[in-house]
């Protein structure tokens, strides 16, 4: 299908309920938390759950959608997962169930049994998920339909004139120097909510999910470098036998449905001081690259957040990409938030500690929500680096804790709460490296 001089900003929810009349994919939160818009689609990258209400149509160019009106055959045979969902009563009011079934059909796709994480994105207020998720194990072992292995006709959306959908990075820093006010796009899950929910006009607009340049993971004997459109999929896939703790985290970054939008850079790039990524690649130990024109720069990442809506780069900049030192994992991520999936942390604390024998010989201490900037607590570092590993010494390093940070309250947690648990973060890395349990999860009666 072929779309030109499109709004940049119309999403995709809108131009299939509109414009296409195809009402099965839903609107509710119209913010990508509850999944009721969910669709899937596919690349080259392989099949995706991605939620359409703060997907734009130009971040579609060049791929395929299949929304829930495609999940059964053809000829009316129900998905697996559709019979399945009859079988086990899956659903009452139905509002959110062809999200559900969208997602759950992506994961059959893919041959995802992790059910609870992939469905962590969808909510449901009726019927509660186990009778959902006892319906998506049924349906595991049955045979992939064959119109879902058949791509469905690639989208082509070609925005207005204005509007740019950059291939290579060589042009597009040279156009970008001579228009820095324009607003660049990557995966839209912060930026599409700038148009849903404050109905804000973008103005000219960059989409970068096209520049190969900007994507993947590479590495070399010293480090390993992530690009700026790698999604937080693609990083926490990586991320699982590098630095296990830094997948966990991510693994909590929104959803399935988001992860598979959102990208590291425009993680960093908004300097948000609640953004999961920046506190454990501070700890990591990592180098940012930004880029202008023809010139390009690097900084520690720690460097780059200046104060609160303040970053280190000049206009006409960007964010290319991210190296991390390859060096034995020594990492600890900790999110807290209210509820454990798909919430905004509370306090994300991120420890690196290296030992040298029982000398403590590097340490790291950043975090995120203590601030209005993702920060080091380097009062507590000092305390710590070149000290015995003990908690006395832990201890030490938590009572310094408070000339780092002056935590504000909010709806999310008073400042006297949100300084207990960083300072407590710490102290369950010395209960974990002797060996006890302190993962909700893994505590048996």
């Amino acid at each position: 299908m072929e779309l030109s001089n499109i709004s940049a900003t119309t999403t995709l929810l809108d131009w299939l309920r509109i414009d296409q009349n195809l009402h099965g994919t839903k609107e509710g939160c119209n913010e990508g938390d509850c999944g009721a818009c969910s669709v899937l689609v596919t690349d080259e990258t392989g099949a995706k759950a991605l939620n359409a209400c703060i997907l734009f149509l130009p971040q579609l160019d060049g791929k395929s959608i299949r929304t829930i009106e495609g999940i059964s055959a053809p000829d009316g045979t129900s998905h697996p997962v559709q019979t399945e969902m009859i079988n086990h009563h899956g659903s009452q009011c139905g509002f959110c169930t062809p999200g559900f079934i969208v997602s759950m059909a992506t994961a059959h796709l893919n041959g995802d049994t992790d059910h609870d994480v992939a469905l962590a994105g969808n909510l449901c207020r009726c019927t509660g998920y186990a009778p959902i998720i006892r319906a998506a194990k049924a349906a595991e072992n049955a045979p992939i339909p064959a119109h879902m292995v058949e791509t469905p006709p690639i989208l082509r959306a070609k925005p207005k004139e204005k509007d740019l959908i950059p291939t290579d990075l060589e042009g597009f820093a040279s156009w970008y120097e001579a228009h820095p006010d324009t607003t660049l796009i990557a995966g839209a899950t912060d930026v599409g909510l700038w148009v849903t929910k404050h109905f804000s006009d973008l103005g000219q607009t960059a989409f970068l999910n096209r520049i190969p340049e900007l994507r993947g993971i590479s590495e070399t004997d010293e480090e390993i470098h992530v690009a700026a459109m790698t999604t937080l999929t693609e990083l926490l896939e990586s991320m699982k036998t590098k630095h296990p703790s830094f997948a966990t985290l991510i693994k909590r970054y929104g959803s399935t449905q988001v992860r598979n939008a959102a990208t590291i850079g425009g993680n960093i790039a908004n300097g948000s001081p609640i953004g999961d990524g920046p506190p454990a690649l501070i700890a990591l130990d990592a180098t940012l690259h930004l880029r202008k024109g023809s010139k390009t720069r690097q900084m520690p990442i720690a460097d780059y957040f200046i104060e609160y809506g303040k970053q280190d780069r000049d206009i006409g900049e960007f964010v290319t990409g991210v190296s991390i030192p390859k060096a034995v994992d020594n990492l600890h991520c900790y999110k807290l938030t209210k509820r454990f999936d798909q919430d905004i942390s509370a306090v994300c604390g991120c420890v690196w500690i290296e030992l040298d024998d029982d000398t403590i010989s590097k340490v790291r201490l950043a975090y995120g929500g203590m601030a209005g900037i993702p920060k080091r607590a380097k009062h507590a570092e000092d305390v710590l680096r070149g000290k015995a590993w003990s908690e006395e010494t832990i201890r030490h390093a938590m009572d310094e804790m408070t000339k780092d940070f002056a935590p504000l309250s909010d709806m999310r947690a008073s400042a006297k709460y949100r300084m207990q648990t960083a300072q407590n973060m710490l102290l369950r890395v010395w209960y974990e490296r002797n060996g006890q349990t302190t993962s909700v999860h893994e505590v048996t009666p």
